[in-house]
């Protein structure tokens, strides 16, 4: 099995980095690679949300890849998969309350830490032999991937509470 482990410190709320994390119908404005999202189903976000995500990929390709939610706690957890699939891979996006302090101005203000953690096993002995092969390549490549939207995520937090903070002056 393998594991990917990426984490970013986010200053907001884990709720208002919940609500923007769980708004589907966002990630494009916040996402760069992400060009469409197709919400399947109705209602909150929760356990069986599907959505089809099309992204471009490093060869400037556009892939379109259906997603479902397999376990929500919100706003502590989020577990991802690609609907359909029989490959034992998950996302798992955990949102830990923090506190820290502004330094030299402000009041001390919560944030929140964000993992994203990868894990797969290998499906048949084909993809066991290519993730021993290129096993290194391909965690280096998902944990950039994760890195890039663990810092999207937290600009768009940041620009919303400078948004809201300037409102609020």
């Amino acid at each position: 099995m393998s594991r990917v482990v990426v984490t970013r410190e986010i200053p907001a709320s884990a709720s208002e980095v919940w609500e923007i994390f769980t708004d589907l119908g966002g990630r494009g404005s916040w996402l760069s690679e992400v060009e469409r999202v197709e919400i399947i189903t109705d209602g909150p976000f929760g356990q069986g949300t599907r959505w089809r995500e099309t992204r471009v990929d490093s060869r400037g390709q556009q892939v379109t890849e259906e997603l479902v939610v397999t376990a929500t706690d919100p706003p502590k957890s989020c577990t991802i998969a690609l609907a359909g699939s029989t490959a034992h891979n998950h996302l798992t996006y955990l949102f830990e309350p923090v506190g820290f302090a502004r330094v030299r101005v402000g009041p001390r203000r919560n944030g929140t830490t964000v993992s994203a953690v990868v894990e797969g096993r290998p499906h048949g002995i084909a993809n066991r032999l290519l993730g021993f092969f290129l096993g290194g390549f391909a965690a280096r490549t998902v944990e950039g991937s994760l890195r890039d939207e663990l810092d999207a995520l937290a600009a768009v937090c940041h620009a919303r509470g400078s948004t809201s903070s300037a409102a609020a002056a």
